[in-house]
Protein backbone atom coordinates (compact mmCIF):
# COMPACT_ATOMS: atom_id res chain seq x y z
CA UNK A 1 0.00 0.00 0.00
CA UNK A 2 1.13 3.50 -0.77
CA UNK A 3 0.17 6.89 0.65
CA UNK A 4 2.37 9.63 -0.89
CA UNK A 5 1.37 13.16 -1.82
CA UNK A 6 3.43 15.74 -3.69
CA UNK A 7 2.04 19.26 -3.99
CA UNK A 8 3.34 22.54 -5.40
CA UNK A 9 1.48 25.72 -4.56
CA UNK A 10 1.52 29.07 -2.84
CA UNK A 11 0.87 29.63 0.86
CA UNK A 12 -2.43 31.35 1.63
CA UNK A 13 -1.15 32.67 4.97
CA UNK A 14 1.99 32.64 7.11
CA UNK A 15 2.65 29.29 8.81
CA UNK A 16 1.25 29.05 12.34
CA UNK A 17 3.85 27.62 14.73
CA UNK A 18 2.82 26.01 18.02
CA UNK A 19 4.43 23.67 20.53
CA UNK A 20 2.94 20.56 22.09
CA UNK A 21 2.96 20.15 25.88
CA UNK A 22 6.21 18.18 25.63
CA UNK A 23 7.88 20.92 23.53
CA UNK A 24 7.59 19.45 20.01
CA UNK A 25 7.18 22.09 17.30
CA UNK A 26 4.22 21.81 14.93
CA UNK A 27 3.38 24.23 12.12
CA UNK A 28 0.29 24.42 9.95
CA UNK A 29 -0.35 26.26 6.72
CA UNK A 30 -2.53 26.02 3.64
CA UNK A 31 -1.37 25.66 0.04
CA UNK A 32 -3.40 27.11 -2.84
CA UNK A 33 -3.02 24.93 -5.92
CA UNK A 34 -4.51 25.87 -9.29
CA UNK A 35 -6.02 23.03 -11.26
CA UNK A 36 -4.13 22.15 -14.43
CA UNK A 37 -6.98 22.39 -16.94
CA UNK A 38 -9.18 24.99 -15.27
CA UNK A 39 -7.15 27.87 -13.89
CA UNK A 40 -10.30 29.37 -12.33
CA UNK A 41 -10.52 26.49 -9.84
CA UNK A 42 -8.16 26.30 -6.91
CA UNK A 43 -7.75 23.61 -4.28
CA UNK A 44 -6.80 24.67 -0.75
CA UNK A 45 -4.86 21.90 1.00
CA UNK A 46 -4.03 22.00 4.72
CA UNK A 47 -0.46 20.97 5.58
CA UNK A 48 0.99 19.92 8.97
CA UNK A 49 4.75 19.95 9.60
CA UNK A 50 6.55 18.68 12.72
CA UNK A 51 9.78 19.30 14.68
CA UNK A 52 12.71 21.19 13.09
CA UNK A 53 11.04 21.34 9.69
CA UNK A 54 8.09 23.11 11.34
CA UNK A 55 10.41 25.76 12.78
CA UNK A 56 12.14 26.23 9.40
CA UNK A 57 8.80 26.65 7.64
CA UNK A 58 7.67 29.20 10.24
CA UNK A 59 10.93 31.13 9.89
CA UNK A 60 11.39 31.08 6.11
CA UNK A 61 7.95 30.69 4.51
CA UNK A 62 5.24 33.31 4.33
CA UNK A 63 2.02 34.16 2.59
CA UNK A 64 2.37 33.98 -1.19
CA UNK A 65 5.60 31.96 -1.19
CA UNK A 66 5.88 29.02 -3.61
CA UNK A 67 6.59 25.69 -1.91
CA UNK A 68 6.70 22.00 -2.74
CA UNK A 69 5.39 19.62 -0.08
CA UNK A 70 5.93 15.87 0.05
CA UNK A 71 4.21 13.74 2.63
CA UNK A 72 1.22 11.54 3.35
CA UNK A 73 -2.50 12.18 3.37
CA UNK A 74 -4.07 11.88 6.81
CA UNK A 75 -7.80 11.86 7.52
CA UNK A 76 -8.82 12.33 11.13
CA UNK A 77 -12.01 13.00 13.05
CA UNK A 78 -12.65 15.20 16.04
CA UNK A 79 -15.58 16.42 18.07
CA UNK A 80 -16.52 20.10 18.39
CA UNK A 81 -17.46 21.75 21.69
CA UNK A 82 -21.09 21.40 20.62
CA UNK A 83 -20.64 17.62 20.28
CA UNK A 84 -20.66 17.48 16.47
CA UNK A 85 -18.26 15.07 14.78
CA UNK A 86 -16.03 16.60 12.09
CA UNK A 87 -13.66 15.00 9.61
CA UNK A 88 -10.58 16.75 8.23
CA UNK A 89 -8.09 15.73 5.54
CA UNK A 90 -4.57 17.15 5.66
CA UNK A 91 -1.10 16.41 4.38
CA UNK A 92 1.50 15.53 7.00
CA UNK A 93 4.71 16.75 5.38
CA UNK A 94 7.99 14.85 5.46
CA UNK A 95 9.75 17.37 3.22
CA UNK A 96 9.09 20.99 2.28
CA UNK A 97 11.08 22.74 -0.44
CA UNK A 98 11.14 26.52 -0.74
CA UNK A 99 10.82 27.20 -4.47
CA UNK A 100 11.21 30.95 -4.58
CA UNK A 101 13.34 33.55 -2.89
CA UNK A 102 11.97 35.79 -0.18
CA UNK A 103 12.46 37.14 3.29
CA UNK A 104 11.32 35.50 6.48
CA UNK A 105 7.66 34.61 6.65
CA UNK A 106 5.99 36.99 9.07
CA UNK A 107 8.80 39.55 9.08
CA UNK A 108 8.51 40.46 5.40
CA UNK A 109 5.85 42.80 4.14
CA UNK A 110 3.81 42.22 1.01
CA UNK A 111 5.60 45.11 -0.72
CA UNK A 112 8.98 43.51 -0.08
CA UNK A 113 7.69 40.16 -1.36
CA UNK A 114 6.30 41.77 -4.52
CA UNK A 115 9.61 43.49 -5.31
CA UNK A 116 11.51 40.28 -4.56
CA UNK A 117 9.26 38.39 -7.00
CA UNK A 118 9.87 41.02 -9.70
CA UNK A 119 13.64 40.40 -9.50
CA UNK A 120 13.27 36.65 -9.06
CA UNK A 121 14.63 34.64 -12.00
CA UNK A 122 12.66 31.58 -10.79
CA UNK A 123 9.27 33.31 -10.67
CA UNK A 124 7.93 31.31 -13.64
CA UNK A 125 8.95 27.94 -12.19
CA UNK A 126 5.95 25.64 -12.30
CA UNK A 127 3.89 27.81 -14.62
CA UNK A 128 2.40 26.44 -17.81
CA UNK A 129 4.31 27.34 -21.00
CA UNK A 130 2.29 28.52 -23.99
CA UNK A 131 3.47 27.99 -27.56
CA UNK A 132 3.38 31.73 -28.30
CA UNK A 133 5.84 32.31 -25.42
CA UNK A 134 8.54 30.21 -27.09
CA UNK A 135 11.04 31.82 -29.49
CA UNK A 136 11.09 29.59 -32.57
CA UNK A 137 14.26 29.15 -34.66
CA UNK A 138 13.67 29.86 -38.36
CA UNK A 139 15.06 26.97 -40.41
CA UNK A 140 15.66 29.30 -43.39
CA UNK A 141 18.24 31.39 -41.53
CA UNK A 142 21.86 30.91 -42.60
CA UNK A 143 23.08 30.71 -39.00
CA UNK A 144 23.37 27.19 -37.73
CA UNK A 145 22.50 26.10 -34.26
CA UNK A 146 25.84 25.74 -32.41
CA UNK A 147 25.45 22.15 -31.22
Amino acid sequence: MLNRVILIGRLTRDPELKYTTNGTAVATFTLAINRKFNKDQTDFIDVVVWKGLAENCANYLGKGRLAAVEGRLQVRTYETKEGQKRKVAEVVADDVRFLDKGGTGSASSSGQQASARKDDQWEDLGREVRLEDIDMVDKNEEDEIPF
